[in-house]
């Protein structure tokens, strides 16, 4: 500090002392040259003059003696001479005068404009120099010339270190963006943030921090110097953080501050900084999802710091990578946290199913939902008619109290929340004091230690049997929706087990027909799938009713349909696919079958059918028939159909009820399957998005980046053909990238004028938007769309946009070409988040390629 005034001061007294120069340098260099030019003029004049008085009075005194007359003459003619010599001199000496001045003059005029260019070009580089002011108050040109050679030598050897730094920089940024990127969680990510950072640039301390929801906050992340205080895990609640200091991070402003009490901040913020033992700070935003997310902080505790651009830069850009690595963990454990919690329903599921009674089914719940949700206590709360109730299972861990087998006796449920629960409520509530609830559950919540609840119906035999509810006792919790999504599956699988429980109990006292039931049961639901399902169903039943035909009719929308699973002795035709139209059907037996009714005709000719009903029967060979509803999604899927070809044949009461059990088993097992197949699918389109993100990450360079892409997209898609559609600027383009089965035309390199794609199309595609188009014919295009598509080969075509720095790069197009194809959601969301993931890819060549290029420039 000492130093730093000692050089103010000799800078002030220098400056004084150029003031104090009034005169300017010309004329300086005018008053020399009439000096050295004229002076010896009049030196020698003068001498001259003296030397001709001295020689005239000796010659008068001479001349005086001889003749007086005569030396009168005489000394007047010596007198003209001397005179005119004198005018002679003082001629010479104006002339020797104005020459040396017109010399200095040109000489000066050309100093000058010297000076005065390099002065112009000093301001352009160094405005703000400290010689600025006396240099033209001074008017010296060759001490401004001096100066500003001095200065542009200075600004040369900085401009070569700040090259060389952003060189480092550019190396730096790049190492610590791969480290940041090799991060695969949030935690990881800004742990790795914050410690290279303080390295690389050699800073006090790094941290980041994370906002709420009322933009106050936490530290969650910080790397400091030994010996100075530790800010992680503070909390900070700052009423007065300016709403205009958001609105400028959520813009991607950055805040550098050399010395906090020069910053312009409120005296809560310098005391805060104070606290924490620092001097400059240098703040940027981290925007995830587009949202301001926190901020990356840096602090500098030791002494005061003057922030470099080439610093601030690379710290702003630092931060925008910690915005793209958390979007990126984010979506990774979203992958994960889904592919998890699928095995985990299955294998909870799995467990249930594997309990064959209600109490079992029950017990097995609450320990497992407890140990998925690694929560404190899981419980199942059933009703009685007053909807009070009783705990009747729980699984708790040590140290809490233990409720199983309480009353309760809950007088606000029944205002309103029974019907919600009805309808499939769940309810997550992650602080019990900050919910609004009641002070009646309040105090029963508390009776029981909890902090958070989540609360999920079961539904047993369609009425609400009673809850499943998780209780977090140790702290508030914030449930995740994932968490919620797999507690509500769970939950729904309490109900299905329940009634499934509660049918074999009831099986098994029938006698050989509960357990003939008990076993076709477990066999349909060994298989996994919808055909696999259908086909056990009606083998298992024909066999178990000893009948001679046993099918699935499956309904279309106007209530026509076709068999599509049948199990028949070899002597009767065989109606496998055979599509019925039955005029008859669509009268009122639709609600009935709906509502569960099963249909015994011992004789069709007995019952009082149609004739359209007899002529169809009669076509299969039936005598007699036995009909039971499927209902799959609380809908009517089909009916399961038992056909007596033989003879007539007497349906016994426990035959009908066992048919019309396993029809509704057949719905829950459709279900079942079809709920199977999601995770599966859920999981493997997890499973392959991480894959293809792999595939794609590896490329380097943009053209092996959007080849990779085209490549696995078609694969993972199992269609015809994927490309890369480039935008020009007028919104015209070229396919720059092609992968295409065999069979069909390649169209890369194709240069595709569309006179349709308008503005409109592209404001979609610039907002994300995804178009998936299952029939070209059927989908409203136009004439122009249609053709050209059409010349492709195109049937269906899926489309999602690329987006590269934030601009629409082009898009990401799938084509179906050997017939139109109806894409699934799924289907839809996969090619949208890896068109998503190509824009990031091709940003991170494009940041690796202009790195190399700085690097080989500065090679050269």
């Amino acid at each position: 500090m000492s130093q730093s005034f000692s050089q103010s001061q000799t800078r002030q007294n220098r400056q004084q002392r150029l003031w104090q120069q009034k005169w300017s340098l010309k004329t300086k260099a005018i008053v020399w040259a009439l000096s050295i030019s004229v002076l010896p003029v009049v030196a020698i004049g003068t001498a001259t003059y003296k030397y001709g008085i001295n020689l005239i009075n000796t010659q008068t005194s001479q001349v005086r003696l001889e003749n007086e007359q005569s030396s009168t003459e005489t000394e007047l003619a010596l007198e003209r001479q001397l005179s005119l010599l004198l005018t002679g001199m003082g001629v010479t000496a104006i002339l020797t005068g104005a020459i040396a001045v017109f010399v200095t003059n040109r000489v000066m005029s050309r100093v000058s404009n010297v000076a005065a260019i390099s002065n112009n070009i000093k301001k352009k580089l160094r405005p703000d120099s400290e010689f600025t002011q006396v240099f033209i108050a001074s008017q010296d040109e060759l001490v401004m010339l001096e100066r500003n050679i001095t200065l542009f030598t200075d600004l040369l050897s900085v401009l070569v270190q700040e090259k060389e730094a952003e060189a480092d920089y550019s190396q730096l940024l790049i190492k610590i963006t791969r480290w940041v990127r090799e991060s695969f969680n949030q935690e990881d990510v800004l742990k790795t943030t914050s410690e290279e950072i303080r390295k690389a640039l050699s800073i006090d301390r790094v941290t980041i921090f994370c906002f709420d929801s009322s933009y106050n906050g936490t530290f969650i992340a910080e790397s400091v110097a030994p010996g100075l205080p530790k800010i992680l895990g503070v909390t900070v609640s700052e009423a007065g953080f300016e709403a205009g200091y958001i609105e400028k991070y959520q813009n991607g402003s950055i805040h550098a501050i050399d010395n906090i009490h020069q910053g312009d901040l409120s005296d809560g913020d310098i005391e805060l900084l104070e606290q924490f033992a620092v001097k400059s700070n240098l703040v940027a935003p981290i925007l995830k999802g587009k949202q301001l997310f926190g901020l990356l902080i840096a602090h500098q505790c030791s002494r005061l710091r003057f922030w470099q651009q080439s610093e601030i830069d690379l710290f702003s850009q630092i931060a925008m990578q910690v915005g793209f690595a958390l979007d990126y963990a984010n979506l990774l454990q979203q992958v994960d946290t889904k592919a998890d919690n699928a095995q985990v329903f299955i294998e909870i599921t799995r467990s249930i199913r594997q309990s064959l009674n209600e109490e079992d089914v029950l017990k097995t719940t609450v320990e497992e939902a407890r140990k998925a949700l690694s929560t404190d206590r899981v419980l199942v709360y059933s009703f009685d008619a007053n909807w009070s109730g009783i705990i009747i299972a729980e699984s708790v861990v040590p140290g809490y109290p233990k409720v199983l087998r309480s009353e309760i006796q809950d007088i606000c449920f029944g205002q309103g929340y029974v019907e919600k629960y009805q309808s499939g409520r769940v309810v997550a509530t992650n602080n019990i004091y900050e919910a609004g609830l009641a002070d009646c559950h309040i105090n029963l919540l508390e009776s029981f230690a909890v902090k958070a609840n989540l609360v999920a119906p079961i539904l047993k035999d369609e009425q609400l049997f009673g809850l499943l509810i998780a209780h977090q006792c140790s702290r508030p919790r914030d449930w995740q929706q994932s968490e919620i999504d797999l507690f509500a599956q769970i939950a729904m699988q309490v109900g299905f087990a329940l009634d499934h429980a509660r049918l074999l109990q009831r099986i098994e006292a029938e006698g050989v027909q509960s357990q003939l039931l008990a076993d076709t049961i477990g066999i349909i639901r060994q298989s996994l799938n919808e055909e696999d399902v259908l086909k056990t169903t009606v083998e298992e039943v024909r066999k178990a009713l000893s009948t001679d035909r046993v099918m699935v009719y499956s309904f279309d929308a106007d209530w026509s349909g076709t068999v599509i699973a049948e199990s028949v002795v070899l002597t009767y035709p065989k109606v496998l696919r055979a599509e019925i139209q039955d005029p008859c059907f669509g009268q009122g037996y639709v609600e009935e079958y709906q509502s569960g009714r099963v249909l015994a005709i011992n004789n069709i000719y007995e019952a009082g059918l149609a004739d359209c009903h007899i002529n169809l029967l009669e076509s299969f060979g039936v005598k007699a028939n036995l009909v039971a509803p499927i209902i799959k999604d609380k809908e009517l899927f089909g009916l399961l159909i038992a056909h007596q070809c033989s003879k007539p044949r007497d349906w016994q009461q426990t035959e009908i009820d066992l048919f019309g059990q396993m029809a509704m088993q057949v719905g829950f097992a459709l279900d079942h399957a079809r709920l199977l197949q999601r995770i599966e699918a859920e999981r493997m389109r997890s499973q392959l998005l991480v894959d293809i993100i792999r595939s794609i990450r590896q490329s380097l360079k943009e053209e092996d980046i959007i080849k990779t892409a085209v490549e696995e997209v078609r694969k993972a898609l199992s269609t015809d053909r994927v490309l890369v559609y480039s935008f020009y600027a007028n919104w015209f383009g070229i396919i720059i990238a092609e992968s295409v089965l065999p069979g069909y035309p390649k169209v890369l390199r194709s240069k595709i004028h569309d006179p349709c794609f308008t503005e409109s199309y592209v404001e979609k595609y610039q907002s994300g938007d995804v178009v998936a188009i299952n029939n070209i014919y059927e989908s409203n295009l136009a004439d122009c769309h249609i053709n050209l598509l059409a010349s492709f080969g195109v049937k269906a075509n899926l489309v999602a946009p690329i987006i590269k720095d934030e601009q629409l790069f082009g898009l990401l197009i799938a084509h179906q070409c050997s017939e139109p194809r109806d894409w699934q959601q799924s289907e839809i969301d996969l090619f949208a988040q890896i068109a998503m993931q190509v824009g990031f890819t091709l940003d991170h060549a494009r940041l690796l390629q202009a790195y190399q290029a700085a690097e080989a420039n500065s090679d050269e």
